[in-house]
């Protein structure tokens, strides 16, 4: 059995996986700051296995995502989730007896859309657009995270310096065209989540629109960086704003279609026919999460 826990900015989603299916599966919300994403996970969990009836004796390995920098164990700046530094692993740790694998989130999705491709080759990008806005990356079929881990943070890129302000102040940068935060941070409506603007831009609100124009502006922003950089074959878009389905692809589409017209060189990238959009239901991050657990080196580990 292998536990795979996916604590996203929003929430957590907790499965577990046997001979490669899901044995059972318990989301809640992750809470702010240390205390309550710890306890949220550990109630997760804890759901889980009671729900399988199982021990933890029978657990073989456990993975963990989570936003923010992940080095040995420690997740710093987490900050959709209030968290500057944490020793996520040993804490964890402490309340289970088992030492978890942990890596960012968006990483161990990209491990998740890998493992679900029928003959998975080449190179694979996955786009997060959920709370935030970042990107997996899988190169020659190994996970890459850089340097100092944080390949693929693209969500910081200016693409405006005349565009909307994000959480530092900085303006036009790609996370706050396209993620829920973006969203609702140009919204600027109390209480509002990112499927209220785009319910308001199907209702042909005018403002909900521009920021709805912005957001498919912002996605396809983020599929020209990873094309132009990486090169890679295939780039899939999850995320809670992946749920806006087909309408998503198709205003990324017509936004590169228009840059493609425009550029023969752009054109020659074929930038539309790498996007895939992933099933929103698949629960990627968590699936990801439990490969982690018991390959910690990721895929070639």
């Amino acid at each position: 059995m292998r536990l795979g826990v996916d604590i996203g900015g929003t929430k957590t989603d907790v499965v577990l996986v046997h001979a490669g299916a899901i044995v059972a599966r318990h989301t809640t919300l992750s809470g702010f700051g240390a205390a309550e994403v710890l306890a949220s996970a550990s109630g997760a969990v804890a759901a889980v296995l009671g729900d399988a009836g199982t021990t933890w004796a029978q657990v073989e390995s456990v993975g963990i995502g989570v936003p923010g920098g992940v080095s040995e164990g420690v997740v710093t700046y987490a900050l959709n989730l209030g968290l500057e530094r944490l020793d996520l692993a040993s804490a964890l740790r402490d309340a289970w007896g088992v030492r978890p694998v942990i890596d960012n989130d968006v990483n161990v999705a990209a491990l998740g859309a890998w493992g679900l491709r029928t003959r998975p080759t080449g190179s694979l990008a996955y786009l997060n657009l959920g709370t935030g806005l970042a990107a997996g990356i899988i190169l020659d079929g190994r996970l890459w995270r850089g340097a100092r881990g944080t390949a693929g943070e693209i969500g910081h890129i200016g693409v405006d310096p005349a565009g909307p302000l994000d959480a530092d102040g900085l303006p036009g940068a790609l996370e706050t065209y396209a993620s829920g935060s973006g969203l609702t941070r140009q919204w600027a409506v109390d209480g509002a989540v990112a499927r209220d603007v785009l319910e308001a831009a199907d209702r042909d609100d005018p403002r909900a629109v521009a920021i709805r124009d912005g957001l498919y502006f912002g996605v396809a922003s983020a599929v020209r960086a990873l094309v132009l950089t990486l090169d890679v074959d295939t780039i899939v878009l999850g995320g809670g704003l992946s749920a806006h389905g087909e309408a998503l692809v198709e205003g990324t589409r017509r936004v590169l279609d228009d840059w493609s017209s425009r550029s023969s060189f752009l054109g020659s990238l074929e930038m539309t026919e790498r996007l895939e959009l992933l099933d929103s239901d698949v629960p990627v991050a968590a699936l990801g999460a439990a490969e982690l657990g018991a390959n910690p080196g990721g895929i070639d580990g």
